[in-house]
């Protein structure tokens, strides 16, 4: 008896770990979820207020394009060097984050559907679209503030006469 127990135990964690999380939203909830376990009862209540990881942060990022064009990321999507997608650390797959150059003031929105390591202290690797119009292809290397957001607020922010790319 102990011995199916053991098994079906398991095969019932080898099983949760092995199913993809096909949206931002379960990428969210996974993330909210283990790290929950590990705050305090403030912490908790905050973390499910806000999200994963809410406030912006001022990092340094470089962009990706023709070397990775048309290859896998992360996420399983082929990276376009065209569309407004990035690699982050940590952002959970398939989310979104606002990226801001403060030099110009220009934003984009763009999808995390990759992972990276990064050299030195940077962040993020932004899609050549997404470098471009923030006006940092050219350096290779920008310091950015990245804001993690919901999906609801990039689609809400990206149909509003385009607003990603736009000065502000």
């Amino acid at each position: 008896m102990n011995k199916i127990i053991r098994v079906v135990s398991i095969f019932v964690l080898c099983s949760y770990f092995s199913q993809p999380l096909s949206t931002a939203e379960a990428s969210e909830r996974h993330v909210i979820t283990a790290a929950s376990k590990h705050r305090t009862a403030k912490a908790h209540k905050t973390r499910h207020t806000l999200g994963p990881s809410r406030t912006a942060k001022r990092s340094m990022v470089s962009w990706y394009g023709a070397d990775f064009h048309g290859k896998k990321t992360a996420s399983g999507q082929r990276f376009d060097m065209y569309a407004m997608t990035a690699a982050h650390k940590t952002l959970p797959l398939l989310s979104y984050a606002k990226v801001t150059n403060p030099r110009n003031n220009r934003t984009v929105i763009v999808r995390i559907n990759d992972r990276g390591s990064f050299p030195g202290k940077r962040e993020m690797d932004l899609s050549y679209a997404a470098a471009k119009k923030l006006g940092i292809q050219s350096q290779g290397l920008g310091s950015v503030v990245i804001t993690p957001i919901s999906r609801d607020q990039a689609l809400a922010e990206m149909g509003h006469g385009g607003k990603t790319g736009k000065s502000s």
